[in-house]
């Protein structure tokens, strides 16, 4: 978050329940000037209107490339202290709540930098097609995708200025990292959460300069989220793409993890769709357009053979649970823990002036 001088606002629901929405609430009102929880509708008395959400005054702010920090298994206090910390963890769960019991394919609005955001990922799924996989004695990690890499990494700074207005050119360095983090290692061809998370750190420092609004969260998710999942499955298949820190069998899966959250969010109180649903690839093929969890289930499904129970044992032993709600709150705790407290993934993330090292309140 900006420093003292900087008026900020920060969204969040005010749906959570327990002790997880009184530790959220508490981590966020500590050292903000302003604060505005967003949720359902409802908007209460904490700071000001909507229409100023998640903006931050940029006046004597200095952006800066983002760099590693977490050097060592001791830096993690740092990391779980921090303030990119708290913002991240706000973010998900922000979006994680705007999409409670909505499909995909509902109602939304397009604002103009979401649809720009989706150009962006379309230039990316182009450059797939324009760079096919190579000839090799190796069966995975295809070289062609170093060449695919190179073509983002040359262009990644003019594509975010895309998306970015003029007057915060200067945020376009420190965004554009996040947007090269989070398609994959070119060195070892491999792709994992960690990567993920990057995009939704990019996604995030565009709703703290103001790209992104509250009015997008949706759109965020089932646009934006939605669109560059489809472009890292077709990574991963075309380059067969290496799982980046795999934990097997034991793992959740091999590449996301976040539309599993936001997924099963959207399926909270479905009328008919229980969890033991998603073992049943039937329903699966006919519903995975609608949820995000059941198309994450196809996609499992498509790559994979042998009996589910084997090959993705944590996913069968989710569809025992009773009710969605009970999933989504489980897998928030799983991802903190397997995720985001994991020093060989979060060793290799990076921190600027957007999300910052530096602890919670200073």
């Amino acid at each position: 978050m900006a420093g003292s001088s900087e008026s900020v606002t920060v969204t969040c629901s005010n749906s959570l329940t327990g002790t997880e929405w009184h530790d959220y609430k508490e981590t966020l009102l500590q050292g903000k000037e302003h604060v505005l929880l967003v949720g359902n509708g409802v908007s209460p008395n904490l700071g000001p209107s909507p229409e100023n959400e998640m903006e931050i005054s940029f006046a004597n702010h200095s952006f800066i490339v983002p760099k590693k920090e977490i050097n060592m298994f001791s830096d993690m206090g740092k990391w779980k202290r921090s303030k990119a910390y708290s913002d991240y963890v706000g973010f998900v769960l922000t979006l994680n709540e705007s999409v409670k019991g909505k499909k995909l394919g509902c109602d939304f609005k397009t604002s103009k930098p979401v649809e720009k955001l989706v150009l962006l990922l379309n230039t990316l799924d182009r450059w797939i097609d324009e760079t096919p996989p190579v000839d090799q004695p190796s069966r995975f990690g295809n070289k062609a995708f170093r060449t695919w890499y190179s073509k983002l990494e040359k262009e990644a700074e003019s594509m975010v200025a895309s998306v970015i207005p003029p007057e915060l050119n200067a945020a376009v360095v420190e965004a554009a990292v996040y947007l090269k983090e989070s398609v994959g290692n070119p060195t070892r061809i491999d792709y994992g959460t960690g990567h993920e998370a990057a995009f939704a750190a990019f996604l995030c420092c565009l709703c703290k300069i103001g790209v992104l609004k509250v009015d997008d969260q949706l759109a965020i998710v089932f646009c934006i989220f939605d669109r560059y999942l489809q472009v890292m499955r077709k990574l991963q298949k075309i380059y067969r793409m290496e799982p980046a820190g795999s934990q097997g069998v034991w793992g959740l899966d091999d590449f996301q993890f976040l539309p599993f959250i936001w997924g099963s969010s959207q399926l909270i109180d479905h009328p008919t769709l229980t969890p033991a649903h998603f073992v049943d690839e039937k329903v699966v093929n006919e519903r995975h357009k609608e949820y995000m969890f059941l198309e994450c289930v196809r996609f499992i499904n498509e790559m994979k053979t042998g009996p589910f129970a084997e090959h993705s044992n944590q996913l069968w032993n989710i569809s025992a649970v009773p009710a969605w709600s009970k999933v989504n709150q489980g897998l928030v705790r799983m991802y903190k823990a397997e995720c985001l407290e994991k020093f060989p993934v979060i060793q290799h993330f990076k921190f600027g002036s957007l999300l910052t090292i530096n602890p919670e309140g200073s």
